[in-house]
């Protein structure tokens, strides 16, 4: 376990233990404010970004005023805006993408934390598709595959968060993610459902078949309903042929 997820997830007097011993002073000439925090940071091997994520995802933080003060906030609520900023506009930078996928594997336990992450992570993917945007950069690409998956699988995603998403029909982001079959894979919208929509597109429909998400007769379900476009209705079709074959 990495020094981020034991900080993450530590009992409220693990915690406190840890970020004493790591604070550098405890008397009035101590520095206080950020300085403080990145002495802590420092001190634990973390980065400010890690610290103030791993602290302040932590489930028993907001009771601990006690951690708050020692690493120089004022209140839980100076420390939530600071790792609210640094969950949003941290991309692969100083919080690793092992980091981001430890956050959302223990947080989908913490109702409250969980609420939080749903909150911002809007923010935080139109942060990471707009850098992709600009930089073309495969290894950012690779590393926003990784946290789509996990964001489904772990959990954090809601149904509304599903939904929009899918809005975006011609959304280069949901090619590239294959976002229909990860959604049908976290089973948070039935999969009928999915495949029934005209929004979902006949290629994206022709993958969930590929990959055996589709059973056969709702596949020939879709096909009896005489509204369906005929570009859906040959990629359907064909491809059954092709599992007949």
């Amino acid at each position: 376990m990495s020094r981020f997820e034991e900080i993450l997830t530590a009992h409220s007097e693990v915690l406190l233990k840890a970020l004493y011993r790591s604070a550098s002073s405890h008397d009035d000439r101590a520095p206080g404010g950020t300085a403080r925090t990145r002495q802590v940071a420092e001190n634990l091997g973390l980065s400010y970004p890690q610290l103030v994520c791993a602290v302040g995802f932590n489930p028993h933080i907001e009771n601990l005023s006690d951690v708050i003060a020692i690493m120089g906030f004022s209140s839980y609520d100076a420390l939530a805006r600071e790792r609210n900023l640094a969950f949003v506009n941290d991309i692969y930078q100083q919080l690793s993408i092992r980091d981001i996928l430890a956050l959302y594997l223990h947080v989908a336990g913490s109702a409250p934390m969980l609420e939080i992450i749903q909150h911002l992570l809007q923010k935080r993917l139109e942060k990471i598709e707009e850098r992709i945007e600009q930089t073309v950069s495969s290894l950012f690409i690779e590393r926003y595959k990784k946290e789509m998956r996990a964001i489904y699988s772990d959990g954090v995603a809601q149904i509304d968060f599903a939904e929009t998403r899918l809005e975006k029909t011609h959304s280069g982001f949901r090619a590239l993610l294959n976002k229909v079959a990860l959604i049908v894979e976290s089973r948070l919208i039935p999969v009928g459902d999915i495949f029934f929509r005209a929004s979902i597109l006949p290629e994206e429909k022709r993958r969930l078949i590929i990959r055996g998400l589709i059973p056969r007769e709702i596949v020939e379900a879709r096909l009896a309903d005489a509204k369906i476009s005929e570009q859906e209705r040959y990629v359907l079709e064909d491809q059954l042929k092709l599992l007949d074959a």
